[in-house]
């Protein structure tokens, strides 16, 4: 177990002008499950190959446990790593890819049969040692990978999208089983998804990243009860929050006919954005009323019907511009497409951010 930090940690791809991570200070605990989390190409799996030592530190520095491990190689940082393919030995059993590194480091066979049976019966592979992984599941080959990286015992493990090839269900299962084993283990562990869910479910703590710049770094409830900015709020969350750039007032904004109230503070904070705030609400943060008077009038598009309750995609019309919102409602009062309802968003739950800057108010 150890902490991992990373200090100003940049990596610039010869050829490119712009850091793929740029920057980036990030303190990760002794035994705590973080979570990387961001869209495409915004630095995630390159932040985790530098941990790992797969990819340059162009500026900056990485420790583990307070040691400088910027230019050691992967072997010498006491790492494990799970791909999102696997990587398993395809002409090898189960016991002998989960045996393969200890092997390497000349480990004795006692040992290596005693950590291949412990990992084995952690991850109920018992039945499945001397199987080859084309004779396995999708989602036991996953545990195979997991089980090789614990018998290596190391200081930190380093997952790179695992679940990505699983099915859904398997997925949810998967994750849950990933995360038990964790906090079993107390090993630091970095975990690297785009699936805001997995990182909502899963970590102790969840950094967002986008453009190779960290955005937030903070619990999976605080990152959505107060996002720090824009980003944040529309990323965190399914569906995305709603969140729109309107007139500002003197009491709040205007959604057309409906004004969000703001207090005298926010409406005074948002002044520097040109005579707009952004404002948002999360789909179940927001009541269908009948009165019209107040609300907002929406044309519904699509109804998802999801069992215990239901989600309701719909248009309005904003100041001549169609604009796009989607609540969540009970499965009871879930209207007809095509139908108009009338939305209030809860006073309470509304995030509000400054529309220049995009950060929260």
């Amino acid at each position: 177990m150890a902490t991992v930090t990373y200090d100003h940690a940049s990596r610039i791809y010869p050829g490119s002008e712009r850091p793929a991570v740029n920057e980036l200070n990030l303190e990760i605990g002794d035994g705590e499950f973080l979570v990387l989390v961001g869209p495409s190409g915004c630095g995630k799996s390159t932040s985790l190959r530098m941990l790992a030592g797969l990819e340059d530190v162009d500026k900056g520095r990485i420790l583990i446990e307070g040691k400088d491990v910027t230019n050691l190689p992967p072997k010498s940082r006491d790492i494990a790593m799970v791909f999102q393919n696997y990587a398993l030995y395809p002409h090898m059993s189960v016991y002998e890819n989960m045996a393969f590194a200890l092997k390497l480091r000349k480990t004795a066979k006692s040992e290596i049969d005693r950590r291949v049976k412990e990992a084995a019966a952690l991850l109920q592979l018992d039945e499945y040692l001397s199987r080859k992984p084309k004779a396995l599941s999708g989602g036991q080959r996953q545990r195979v990978a997991m089980g090789r990286a614990i018998v290596r015992e190391p200081q930190v493990f380093l997952m790179d999208e695992p679940l990505s090839n699983l099915d859904a269900k398997l997925r949810v299962q998967t994750r849950s089983q990933i995360a038990t084993l964790q906090a079993k283990l107390g090993v630091t562990t970095v975990y690297v998804t785009h699936d805001q869910v997995e990182a909502m479910t899963m970590g102790h703590r969840v950094a967002v990243l986008l453009d190779g710049v960290l955005q937030q770094v903070d619990t999976p409830r605080a990152l959505y009860d107060t996002p720090g900015n824009v980003f944040v709020a529309g990323f965190m969350g399914s569906p995305a929050m709603n969140i729109k750039t309107v007139p500002l007032t003197e009491t709040g904004g205007t959604f057309g006919a409906m004004t969000v109230p703001l207090t005298r503070e926010q409406v005074a904070a948002a002044k520097s954005g040109n005579g707009k705030v952004t404002i948002g609400f999360r789909p179940e943060a927001a009541d269908l009323v009948t009165e019209a008077e107040g609300a907002l009038p929406i044309v519904v598009d699509l109804v998802e019907d999801l069992g215990s309750d239901a989600n309701v995609y719909g248009h309005a019309d904003i100041d001549g511009s169609s604009e796009r919102f989607v609540i969540r409602t009970d499965r009871r009062m879930m209207p007809s497409m095509g139908e108009t309802v009338y939305v209030k968003p809860q006073t309470s739950s509304i995030h509000v951010f400054n529309a220049t800057s995009g950060e929260r108010i």
